[in-house]
């Protein structure tokens, strides 16, 4: 199977997404549900847009003695490159397949398959009805613990009930995607959910011995916010672009979010990163890691956990090359005067 391939047998199978040369937003724009973001899309457009506004500064004039490494150590265990799968359900929902095809369960088991396989890890999704976590969490042993569940912010009682089942199941660590909070699907649904309170934060982060992510923020205030009341590390998101139309995309306060929080703070952004480039970039502006979703959505249609690590394996490739011609032997040598921003 060549990652050609996978793209080819997505796009046949589903009837939304248009599974596009550049997963930028354009043909989906307004189309939530579905693969799309709210409104005009521009919150995700413009995520995407950003990062191709960012150069990369190649300088192959360097003692190139010690071998160039993408790993990266994160919560105690050794990843093979800064990248996560973002928690991503609603194979029917979203992207209109046929659940004879690929069912819901298989979906995302993909994801996270793939994601293990290819050395990394995926959040595991959580979402209404019949798209709820708990038909997920027994994949958790036979993906060794290496997966997050992430749970939408109902009211803290029943977050902290699965945050519990995760403990139990081996999970590495838990996570809530706040942003959820607009998620015009769960409306849709009758399952509404609610933001967070700095106290409700703060149970959530003291109800289990996992290390709790806070998914879902924009602003250095809501950054410092979390972190402060005991979160293991925030990952800055506007949900895709899916919730508001007039959001900020991620990357775009990234750098301002790294000032305010300083630089021990565990820094995770998702949003428009397709290429490994796009990971080298998010790394100089001040991340830690990145958050894929839609293209791992698309390699789970099209080639199972086979598409996923393919995916992947190109993304540790690229990130790999653009490591090579500018000189950086490690991640922490991924610094800001290794880009060039003309978003500025």
């Amino acid at each position: 199977m060549t990652y050609e391939e996978v793209l080819k047998t997505a796009a046949e199978r589903t009837t939304v997404c248009k599974v596009c040369p550049v997963c930028n937003g354009l043909a989906c724009r307004g189309k939530v549900p579905g693969p799309g973001a709210s409104g005009s899309g521009k919150s995700f457009i413009q995520a995407v847009e950003y990062l191709s506004r960012i150069d990369i500064m190649m300088d192959v004039v360097y003692d190139h003695d010690d071998p160039v490494e993408t790993k990266f150590e994160f919560l105690g265990r050794e990843l093979s490159m800064p990248v996560m799968g973002a928690p991503c359900g609603g194979a029917q929902f979203n992207f209109g397949i046929d659940p004879e095809t690929v069912s819901e369960r298989a979906f995302v088991y993909a994801q996270l398959r793939g994601a293990v396989d290819a050395g990394v890890l995926g959040f595991m999704p959580d979402g209404p009805k019949n798209m709820t976590i708990r038909n997920h969490m027994d994949r958790i042993p036979d993906l060794g613990g290496m997966v997050i569940p992430t749970v939408k912010p109902w009211e803290n009682a029943k977050i902290i009930e699965l945050f519990r089942e995760a403990e139990e199941g081996g999970a590495l660590a838990c996570a809530t995607d706040i942003d959820s909070a607009g998620l015009i699907n769960l409306r849709i649904t009758g399952t509404p959910a609610e933001p967070k309170s700095r106290a409700e934060l703060r149970e959530l982060a003291e109800c289990t011995r996992l290390p709790v992510l806070v998914k879902g923020i924009v602003t250095p205030k809501a950054a410092k916010a979390a972190l402060e009341e005991g979160a293991a590390g925030i990952i800055i998101s506007n949900h895709g672009g899916r919730i508001m139309e007039d959001c900020p995309a991620p990357v775009s306060v990234l750098q301002e979010i790294r000032e305010a929080v300083g630089r021990d703070a565990l820094l995770i952004v998702d949003g428009g990163v397709r290429t490994g480039g796009d990971v080298f970039k998010c790394l100089a502006l001040g991340a830690d890691a990145v958050l894929i979703g839609r293209p791992l959505c698309i390699a789970s249609i099209g080639g199972g956990a086979e598409g996923v690590k393919l995916y992947l394996d190109k993304l540790r490739d690229e990130l790999y090359t653009c490591m090579v011609l500018t000189g950086c032997k490690s991640l922490a040598d991924i610094s800001p005067d290794k880009i060039r921003n003309r978003n500025s």
